[in-house]
C-alpha cells in the first residue's frame, strides 16, 4: 500500500534520455472529442473486465473502472479506463501475451513510472493502465473517481474543462497528451479538495 505523502505529491519521472514510452512506433491518440454521457459504459467496462479475468486469473489482482466513463453523467472520450494490478507490472510474460490472446496490444511502457504499462482494446476501445500493488496511481485513480461521483459540482466543474479542453485540441489540431495538459490544473484542483475531504492533507 502507497504512503500518505505517496498518493498526495505528484511527482512525473521523465522519460531517460533517449527513451520512449511508445511501443512499436505508437504514439498519442489524435481523437480528443468528448461525447455525452453513455450509460451503457458500466456494461462495456464488465465485458472487457470478464475478459481480463479469463484471460489471467489469478494475476489479475485488481480490475477496476476508472477515469470519466466510470462517473455517470459525465461526458467523456469514449474510452474505458481500466486499472489492473499484477504482482509485477515488469514481468511482462506474465500477463501480455495472454491479454493479446484476447484482442489488446502493448503500447505503452514507462518502467520509470510506477513500472506503468498501457494496452489498449479494440472492440470496445479500452485503455487497460497496468500498476503494481504499491502503485499511488490507483489509489489516486480511485480517490478521483469516487469523488466525482458523490459531488455534482465538482462533476460539473470537471465536465466543463474536458469539454472547453476538447475545443481548443481540436482546433489546434492536438493529440490527447496536450487535451490532457489543458485539463490538469483543474484535474489537480479536484485532487486537492478530494484529498483534504478524505483526510490526506
Amino acid at each position: 500500500m502507497p504512503t500518505r505523502a505517496e498518493i498526495v505529491t505528484f511527482h512525473e519521472e521523465p522519460a531517460p534520455p533517449g527513451s520512449s514510452p511508445w511501443v512499436d512506433g505508437a504514439g498519442p491518440s489524435p481523437d480528443v472529442a468528448v461525447v455525452p454521457p453513455d450509460p451503457a459504459w458500466p456494461a462495456r467496462f464488465a465485458e472487457i473486465a470478464a475478459a481480463v479475468r479469463d484471460a489471467l486469473g489469478w494475476r489479475a489482482l485488481t480490475v477496476e473502472h476508472v477515469g470519466s466513463t466510470a462517473v455517470p453523467g459525465l461526458p467523456a472520450k469514449p474510452v474505458i479506463d481500466i486499472d489492473l494490478v499484477v504482482a509485477d507490472p515488469a514481468d511482462e510474460a506474465a500477463y501480455v501475451p495472454a491479454l493479446e490472446e484476447v484482442g489488446f496490444a502493448l503500447r505503452i511502457r514507462e518502467p520509470w513510472w510506477h513500472e506503468h504499462r498501457l494496452l489498449r482494446g479494440a472492440e470496445p476501445v479500452s485503455h487497460l493502465h497496468v500498476f503494481g500493488p504499491e502503485s499511488p496511481e490507483v489509489v489516486r485513480h480511485r480517490i478521483f473517481r469516487d469523488w466525482l461521483r458523490g459531488n455534482p459540482d465538482e462533476r460539473e466543474r470537471y465536465a466543463a474543462a474536458k469539454l472547453a479542453a476538447s475545443a481548443a485540441s481540436t482546433a489546434a489540431g492536438e493529440h490527447g497528451m496536450q487535451y490532457n495538459a489543458r485539463k490538469e490544473r483543474v484535474v489537480r484542483e479536484i485532487y486537492a479538495r478530494a484529498f483534504a475531504a478524505t483526510g490526506l492533507t
